[in-house]
This record gives C-alpha cells, structure tokens and sequence, in this order.
C-alpha cells in the first residue's frame, strides 16, 4: 500500500480523498484527521503523564501536571522548529524507545527471580503466545487486525511515512519494517507486564490503576540516574509524536481548510502564522482530552476504531473503481452511527447489569421487549465519546458500512469518468523517476517490476492480468513474502521466550 501516497502527488490525504471523491469529502477527511491528531495527542500525553508520575514516586507531580509541562515544551520547539525539529526528535526517539523497551527487564528478572520465579507466581496461562483467558479470543484478534489493516490506510500521517522517501522501496521497507521493529519492542512490553505481575504478587501489594504498571516497574527496578533516563526516554518518544502531530494538524488546517475556505488568496506568510497558530490552538483541545480521559488503552483503541470507519471510504476508493461519492458518505454515517447505536446498547442495563458481549445487548433488548419495558431499557444506556472497546459493535460498524459503500455506490451515478482515469493512471505509474520533462508521463510500474496487487485486485478474474504476472509485480511478491518471514520470525521469537523456564 505504500507506493499510493507517493503516486498520488499530493501534500496530505485530504487532497487524494478530494482526487478521488470530490471538495465535500475532502472536507470531511479534513474534519476527521484534525480530530485524529487531536485525540492521539491526548492519549500519547496522557499516557506519558500516568508513567512518569508514578516512575517519580506519585508525589512529585500528578499526571496532568506532566501532560502540562510536555505540552509547553514540545510547542516551544515545534513553533520555531516546524516540521525540521519533528523529523530530528523523531530520529532520535526511534533509539530511545528500543532503550526504553528493553531497560527494565534484566532488573526485573532479578528482582522476581528469573523465568523460574516467574512461573511460580503466575498461572500458565499467562505464558501462552494466545489464550483465550486473556479476553483476546480469534475474533477479537480478528477484529483487531481488520481494525490496523484498514484504519492505517486513511490515518493523517501514513502520506508523511510513506511517500517521503527517495524512492519508493525506501516508503516500503521504511513502513513495513518500522512497524516490525516496534512490534519486536512489544515483546519487551510484554515481558516487562509479566514482570510486574510477578513483583505485585510477591510483594502482596495491588494497584489502582492497570496502567501504573510501566511506571511501577521503573520507581522499584532502576537506580535514580537509570530512573532519569527511563523518564527521559518516555519525554523524548512522546514529544517527538506529539511535535509531528502538532505540524501535521497545523498543515491539514491551513492547506485544506484556511486555503480552501477562509482565504484563498493567503500568501506564503499568511499560510505559515495560519499553521503554526492553528497547531497551537489544536493542540490545546489535545491538552483537555489528555485531562478528560481516564484510560489510554481505551483512548488509543477509539483513535484507531474512528481511523478505520473513515478508512472504509479510502481504502474501498484505492480497490474499487465504481466507487462513489454517494457510497463513501453513506458507508461513513452509517459505520459511525451502527458504532455508537451498538456502544451504547451495551450500556443499557436490564436488572443492574450490563451485557459483556453485542449479542447478550441484543437478547437483552429483545427480553425488555417483549416484556414492554424498551423504553426504560434503552434510557438506562450512557451516551459518551469514548467507549471501551470490543469487537462486537466495531465489526457490525464494519459491515454495515461496508453494505453501505457498495450498494449506494451501485445505486448512484458514476464519478467523472476522465477524473477516474487520471487517478488511476497515476497509480499504475512508477513515482521512482525523476527530472521528466512536465509534458512526459512517468513510466509504467509494470516495466520495472513495481504494478500494484491492490490496485490490480478487482482485475484479476481476466486474462490480461496474468500476463507476465511475476515480473509486473515482482516487488509486491518478493516484499510480501520477505516481510511475511520477519513476521514468522516475530512470532517464533515470543513463542520462544515464553519456553525459557518451562
């Protein structure tokens, strides 16, 4: 998927929803990923807040109080800075979250004594790659997968991570296996929470919150310097994040809403204040969200979740040639309204308890029915923002948006044929080279091995397309499978470690 944002030739993802769809869509995108940034800010703060205020004892200074002083510092250097500051704290993070990830453990271990000790505190269960007890069951994981796969699609920031490359390869490997590398840190995550486990166990003692374990495990495993530099690491990858945010929010403001509507004939200057006070003003709602939400888990996962409804319009747009306006923002509403009408039914209570999955919420709504007491069923429910998620009310949003896209989208007339064609030319065209004459097209991916799959995909049942199959798509292949054996390599390694002690 990497090679569409660098093929598209466009600053941000609301210019390609515009390409595709029309002004009134890319508006929405706009709406959208300003919100986006917004409330990830919010939870990254608010995250880091909860971690160093407990590393530094819990009396130091709150987690708000850390969501302040962050707020104020990586504003300071992303007004003067702008995106170069960004991609500098950007850099270095990457090391230091690898740090990060790995610090505790060797303390750790010590302190519950080894992987033997380990074991003798925890259940079993706790050493499985999957299970179950967990509340992780296949569809949960299923959901979750459907949730990362599309909603990274539409995500604000996936144009800045993989078209800004020197060539396409490089917005490749630099997606794919970014995210494996994080993903590896998530085994040190992982081992550090069984860690934690342990030492609460063993110590007889309990926390308030789930979310103080990180912080927990830094006050009673690091020395004061090795401490400092734990709190200085969470600052350094959550301020770099939340830095990138701040310009990207500003950017998306300025280009497609200030630009578009307030001040079309806004020069170069006007254009920058715009974006950096923007940023500033978004940033402050960040802040409030930050103070409002309770738990970042829950924060995250409804970021992701609002990614993914949106999702549905792009990513059916990239695949879907038929696809319309008419069927993006009828798949759009209808997700978003079948998400929060599922949310809130589990809210609804019958006799004082709530149901625990989407179907008990609906046998329950049926029950209140047929017995005549719907009403006040349905008016015990709690309207809120963020709800905590399940699979349930997000894979219905999911399908019925997706209903929604494709039979509107058939029900409707076509986009404008020329427009279509251009977009899809586009993408069927190596970005790779450069200093072509402006009248001159790019060449065609399939020539240098790099056609798109994806693109492909709806073609594939003619014969045409697999004429030449491998060399045409030889980069999507062999990348493909590549990438598929880190992952091999990714799971083997957890499920490796989880023998050690056995």
């Amino acid at each position: 998927m990497a090679p569409w944002y660098r093929r598209s030739e466009r600053t941000t993802i609301g210019e390609i929803v515009q390409d595709r769809y029309g002004r009134s869509l890319a508006f929405l995108y706009t709406v959208y990923a300003i919100a986006f940034f917004v409330f990830n800010q919010g939870a990254m703060l608010k995250g880091a807040g909860k971690i160093i205020s407990v590393a530094t004892g819990g009396e130091i200074i709150s987690p708000n109080g850390v969501v302040i002083a962050m707020t104020a510092t990586f504003i300071l250097y992303s007004f003067f800075g702008g995106l170069v500051a960004s991609a500098y704290t950007d850099f270095v993070q990457g090391f230091l979250i690898i740090v990060l990830s790995f610090m505790l453990i060797p303390a750790g271990l010590t302190a519950v004594g080894g992987f033997s000790g380990m074991r003798a505190a925890l259940p079993e269960n706790f050493f499985d790659v999957y299970s179950e007890v967990s509340g992780l069951d296949a569809f949960t994981i299923a959901m979750l997968t459907l949730n990362g796969l599309i909603g990274i699609t539409a995500m604000p920031h996936s144009l800045t991570m993989n078209a800004t490359g020197r060539t396409e390869r490089a917005g490749r490997i630099g997606q794919t296996y970014g995210s494996i590398v994080k993903r590896f840190c998530t085994i040190g995550w992982a081992l550090t929470g069984l860690i934690v486990a342990a030492m609460v166990i063993q110590q007889g003692v309990s926390l308030d919150d789930k979310e103080q374990a990180f912080g927990y495990a830094s006050l009673h495993l690091l020395s004061p310097g090795l401490t400092g530099l734990m709190v200085s690491c969470v600052l350094a990858a959550n301020m770099s994040t939340c830095s990138n945010f701040m310009v990207n929010t500003g950017a998306l403001f300025t280009r497609n809403i200030y630009k578009d509507y307030l001040n079309p004939q806004a020069g170069d200057r006007q254009l920058l204040w715009a974006g950096r006070l923007s940023g500033l003003g978004l940033t402050v709602l960040g802040v409030l969200f930050a103070i409002m939400v309770d738990q970042v888990l829950q924060a995250f996962l409804f970021t992701e979740t609002i990614a993914a409804l949106i999702g549905i319009m792009f990513l059916g747009g990239i695949l879907w040639k038929r696809a319309n306006r008419y069927g993006a923002w009828a798949a759009t509403i209808s997700s978003f309204l079948a998400y929060y009408a599922a949310n809130y039914l589990m809210t609804c209570r019958q006799d004082h308890s709530a149901a625990a999955t989407l179907r008990e919420a609906i046998g329950q709504l049926m029950a209140s029915a047929q017995g005549g007491l719907w009403e006040p069923y349905l008016q015990s429910g709690e309207l809120q923002l963020v709800y905590q998620w399940t699979p349930g009310p997000f894979g219905l949003a999911m399908l019925i948006g997706f209903a929604a896209f494709i039979v509107v989208s058939l029900l409707t007339p076509r986009e404008d044929p020329e427009r279509i064609r251009h977009f899809f030319d586009n993408m069927r065209r190596s970005s790779d080279c450069e200093g072509l004459p402006d009248s001159g097209p790019k060449p065609p991916a399939a020539d240098l091995g790099q056609e798109l799959l994806l693109v492909d995909l709806p073609g594939w049942f003619s014969t045409e397309r697999w004429r030449g199959f491998f060399r045409r798509y030889r980069e999507d292949l062999v990348g493909f499978l590549v990438a598929w054996g880190a992952v091999a390599f990714l799971v083997l390694s957890a499920w490796g470690l989880m023998q050690i002690g056995k």
